[in-house]
């Protein structure tokens, strides 16, 4: 079958029939398919056809097990967006009250002074749910944060990704259960590419037109890198340089992404020779170069 949303159950009902189930590349199939008109029926040929000849896409599928766990991180990501924005009303309500305190307002001091405001009975009623739900919010997240270091634990890959300045236990977590299989991929560019961090391209002649980038692929995973990146742009000297030079030619969101695209392909590098950062700094892009003396001979 090809590639599509909402066929889990499908999949799940195979696997307790013991029928073996090969997914395909739905967009590889489509230059396949010659004629104009499009029916079930004619997809259905046209897949049989390429089983016989072995000319099938079949695509990498990830194990119940890495499907079950990337639901925990989208859980606590939801989670926390949700209380972001419900800590963002709340510094509205104190705005609108003349008090800028920024972070200082979920504190002890902070909150205190916010449920001292004489407010209208539903702004009232607001400040009241918001601050309950926020409460409710905030040791779920802890205990689901806990839950994604203890399965960091258990994956020696994610434990050696999370040796990367900037990299914490989430981001290991999400980059090894999405890219799966490092030998996926020949190079580093590929990786860029399932992830959607190199730029749409729509070239003729010898003009070339760049535009965004396609965002195809994980938008959590992309999410984490470019805050990884950013972290990693203020814990590394060369990373720091780097980054204010592209942001000074380029502006920051052109940097930022530059960054999380450079971020990922380290971290590949690193889970697909099984690498450390320690290891990555010694025998990183320069090893076997003659002025390098710990490269490889």
């Amino acid at each position: 079958m090809e590639a599509s949303g909402h066929a889990r159950w499908f999949e799940r009902l195979l696997s307790e029939l013991q029928f073996e189930l090969w997914i395909g590349d739905a967009a590889e199939i489509r230059t396949k398919r010659v004629r104009k008109q499009k029916t079930d029926r004619q997809d259905a040929q046209l897949i049989l056809q390429l089983m016989l000849e072995d000319r099938f896409p079949e695509i990498w599928v990830p194990s119940w097990e890495n499907r079950d766990l990337r639901q925990l991180l989208w859980h606590r990501h939801r989670l926390v967006q949700a209380r972001t924005r419900m800590m963002n009303q709340l510094q509205a309500v104190a705005l609108n009250e003349g008090l800028r305190c920024k972070k200082k307002l979920f504190r002890e001091a902070g909150r205190e002074q916010l449920e001292a405001f004489r407010l209208a009975p539903w702004a009232s009623r607001r400040r009241h749910d918001l601050l309950e739900m926020l409460d409710r919010l905030t040791p779920t997240i802890a205990e689901l944060t806990q839950a994604i270091e203890q399965e960091v634990e258990k994956c020696p890959a994610a434990r050696r990704l999370r040796t990367h300045p900037g990299v914490g236990p989430l981001t290991a977590l999400a980059f090894v259960l999405i890219i799966g299989k490092a030998e996926r991929f020949q190079c580093g560019k590929q990786v860029a590419s399932y992830l959607g961090l190199v730029p749409l391209e729509k070239s003729s002649g010898n003009q070339r037109r760049l535009g965004h980038i396609t965002k195809q692929g994980s938008t959590l995973l992309r999410f984490l890198l470019v805050e990884a990146a950013q972290v990693t742009a203020r814990s590394l000297p060369e990373w720091r340089s780097k980054y204010y030079h592209l942001t000074m030619r380029r502006g920051r969101k052109i940097a930022k992404v530059a960054m999380a695209r450079k971020l990922a392909v380290r971290l590949y590098w690193m889970m697909r020779k099984e690498w450390d950062y320690g290891q990555l700094t010694k025998f990183g892009s320069y090893a076997g170069k003659p002025e390098n003396r710990d490269g490889v001979k």
